[in-house]
């Protein structure tokens, strides 16, 4: 496997990251609508065990990447790199400043269409070019390419089923505006992976 990176995809998969970032920061931060896959479940085993999430996020994200480098192969690794990277230094930006939308505490269904719109594009961007910002992102890729099934669905039976594990502490009204969001934000994702002509950055 030899590395084929293109300067294009390097820029879309920078261009999503700091999309997400932006997201994650003005929206996610504030408003307490979370998203399912690795960052819930880490924050499942951080309630029931006690395990810090520092810890356990890199576990899973770490197991996500392996995964997805043995199925997806070595331009997969450097776009994630550049892309789980590009999110860090984006998001360590964004922090410098207060959030531009404080108001959406207190306004959860606006925050779960925003915060699906952030995560979907900015996400779907960093896919398309052929990487992935988070574990969830590597396992989706990775599931889709094995299963042979859109990456919509693999965004949503695994966040449904991180979802579902959550009833057992967090209150019903935040699972249910978490799974709008976590619905739309995997649309969106799958939709602007397909859109136009598609060219296969993973080798």
């Amino acid at each position: 496997m030899t590395l084929n990176l293109k300067l294009k995809s390097c820029i879309l998969a920078l261009t999503g990251s700091a999309i997400l970032a932006f997201g994650l920061y003005h929206v996610h931060s504030i408003s307490n609508v979370t998203e399912g896959g690795v960052l819930g479940l880490t924050l499942l085993l951080h309630h029931w065990l006690g395990i810090s999430p520092s810890a356990s996020g890199l576990i899973l994200n770490l197991l996500c990447y392996i995964l997805g480098l043995r199925t997806l192969g070595k331009n997969f690794l450097m776009y994630s790199i550049l892309s789980g990277g590009g999110f860090s230094l984006f998001y360590a930006i964004f922090e410098q400043f207060d959030p531009l939308w404080p108001q959406l505490a207190s306004q959860p269904l606006l925050a779960a269409f925003a915060g699906a719109a952030f995560v979907g594009v900015g996400a779907g961007l960093s896919v398309r070019a052929g990487g992935a910002p988070s574990g969830d992102d590597a396992l989706a890729m990775s599931l889709s390419q094995l299963l042979q099934q859109p990456i919509q669905r693999i965004y949503l039976i695994s966040d449904l089923v991180v979802l579902a594990l959550s009833i057992s502490y967090i209150p019903l009204t935040r699972l249910a505006y978490s799974l709008l969001t976590v619905i739309l934000s995997g649309q969106l994702i799958g939709l602007i992976q397909r859109i136009g002509p598609q060219k296969q950055n993973i080798s």
